[in-house]
């Protein structure tokens, strides 16, 4: 099933393969004209570093010039799985994947296929498989909407968690999250034992430290807006996961508390609002006891970048 995409990536090409997160596109981590397509292909900005995606702990080693006992200690409690980690770099490491830093990202994901392709074609950078800017594809039609109907796309529905991997850098202590995500932080401090911070976010003048922090992201063409007053309007979608009694509008997706539905969705109703011509996107903000909640926290920091 996946020779044809195995020989694709062989040959310098670019392939949408599922992971449990998000759908990648997929390039040799080792052929710096085949990242360079990748780059093209999304529209992305050179200064934003690739995640290495492997399928076993051996290939860590390829690319990180040290994993901290406490690292290892991560990569066995959580890999396979939706947790990204950040080492030092071995100089070999081609800058081009980690946009000139000195360090690289890693993530080994869960998804069987994406697991079996890797272990056949090689280690692989895998950013999101859409245009720079827009929702990340949790369905393969995502990915053809972006890159065309004939773009080779490894199909397995949608994917599960949604949103992308949490980010973790261990190339110093404090260890410090850089992108939220299913896992959380203090998640991550139980089994590490070691401290654990949440970075602040880069600006477009500094230097990005993990993929998918310094641009704004996961936009429709339609505005993304917190909401703040019951407005009723036939052009705007409303996500809500509490009750709004006063609300009598019709386009009203209404998750009641359950978000990891809400995580699940969350892409693809942005791109719904697009596809049904709505001009504007609600969405209820989130309490503090909500954003207690890993995957809460990883909604506001995707939907803020939006409405950024």
């Amino acid at each position: 099933m996946l020779s044809r995409y195995v020989k694709l990536l062989e040959r310098g090409e670019l392939v949408a393969f599922p992971t449990e997160t998000v759908y990648g596109l997929g390039a040799d981590a080792w052929n710096p004209s085949a990242i360079q397509k990748v780059f093209e292909q999304k529209g992305r900005p050179a200064d934003n570093p690739l995640i290495v995606h492997i399928s076993n702990r051996t290939m860590v080693d390829s690319f990180a010039q040290t994993v901290p006992p406490a690292a290892e200690k991560l990569m066995t409690h959580f890999w396979p799985g939706p947790l990204t980690l950040i080492f030092d770099k071995k100089p070999e490491v081609l800058d081009i994947l980690t946009g000139g830093l000195d360090t690289v990202a890693i993530r080994w994901p869960r998804h069987p296929l994406s697991q079996e392709l890797i272990a056949q074609a090689g280690a692989l950078v895998a950013p999101s498989a859409n245009s720079s800017g827009k929702p990340s594809p949790t369905k393969p039609k995502h990915v053809k909407e972006d890159f065309g109907k004939k773009f080779p796309v490894i199909a397995a529905g949608e994917t599960d968690i949604g949103l992308e991997s949490t980010v973790l850098d261990v190339s110093s202590e404090p260890f410090r999250i850089y992108r939220p995500g299913a896992i959380s932080a203090e998640q991550i401090s139980k089994v590490a034992g070691k401290k654990v911070e949440r970075a602040s976010q880069p600006s477009a003048n500094t230097e990005a430290r993990s993929p998918g922090t310094k641009y704004t992201h996961y936009s429709p063409d339609a505005t993304v807006q917190w909401l703040k007053d019951d407005l009723d309007s036939q052009e705007t979608l409303y996500l809500l996961h509490t009750q709004y009694d006063n609300l009598k509008a019709e386009n009203i997706v209404h998750y009641k508390g359950n978000f990891r539905e809400m995580a699940h969705e969350l892409f693809d109703r942005f791109r719904q609002a697009d596809f049904h011509g709505f001009h504007t996107v609600l969405i209820e903000p989130f309490s503090a006891e909500q954003l207690q909640k890993p995957l809460v926290r990883a909604l506001q920091n995707r939907i803020s970048k939006a409405v950024s």
